[in-house]
């Protein structure tokens, strides 16, 4: 019994490589898979596609909340170009983040890893920034506190969605019936404009090519519902 126990072992760990190593290249299979699906994306769209680390986007970015979270931040898988809202065309930068974060301490220390996808574009003008997102529990409870967000004429896209604009006469305005009915149907991810860009985000999963693709399709859809009278005002 001995002599075969150390035999055991051995088979033991190189079974534990072997499925190390699966995993390890199913992983890396799916992951080229996915940039590959996110090149012929960009091809098809007219975008460039990068699929190396960029530290400075979360600099440059600052203005979400999003991307100051954790630390060892960087953005991958990067698509570059331009998309036509407005009737202009507006820089779009969309892709992957990732970022750490660190708990505890000594033998209790432990790093978890992030990752969400992103989509960013540049209007053709400055607005007052506006938050729009799906409504959390966290929501629900600093509103029992006296912390409210903006509220809407519908009860029931006010019980969906937080709101947050330091200017509530343009939340009103590019939250008319129209857009919020719109909106209920839809169902999207955190909307945030701040800084002269707009970012789209639910800042805690990846998504695929074709989800990509259907997010540039609501962006598209969602700045044509603005009213014209805003479009006036800002693009003076």
């Amino acid at each position: 019994m001995l002599g075969v126990e150390p035999a055991m072992v051995v088979v033991l760990v190189i079974v534990g490589l072997a499925l190390f190593g699966t995993i390890a290249y199913l992983s890396w299979l799916a992951e080229k898979k996915r940039q590959d699906a996110l090149a012929e994306l960009a091809q098809e769209l007219g975008l460039r596609f990068d699929p190396g680390l960029d530290h400075d986007h979360d600099d440059e970015y600052a203005q979400f909340e999003i991307f100051r979270r954790g630390h060892a931040r960087a953005a991958r898988n990067t698509l570059h170009g331009s998309v036509t809202l407005f009737g202009q065309g507006c820089d779009l930068v969309a892709g992957d983040y990732r970022y750490k974060v660190t708990s505890g301490s000594g033998k209790n220390r432990k790093t978890s890893t992030y990752r969400f996808s992103y989509l960013i574009v540049h209007p053709p003008w400055d607005t007052p920034p506006l938050l729009i997102r799906p409504e959390g529990v966290f929501d629900k409870i600093k509103g029992a506190f006296g912390f409210d967000d903006i509220d809407f004429e519908s009860a029931e896209f006010s019980r969906k969605f937080y709101v947050k604009s330091d200017d509530k006469r343009f939340a009103y305005d590019v939250l008319h019936p129209r857009m919020m009915e719109f909106l209920l149907a839809v169902k999207p991810p955190m909307i945030d404009i701040e800084g002269g860009a707009l970012c789209l985000s639910d800042g805690a999963r990846r998504w695929d090519a074709d989800k990509f693709k259907l997010h540039i399709k609501f962006l598209g859809q969602f700045c044509e519902q603005w009213p014209r009278h805003l479009l006036k005002e800002f693009n003076k």
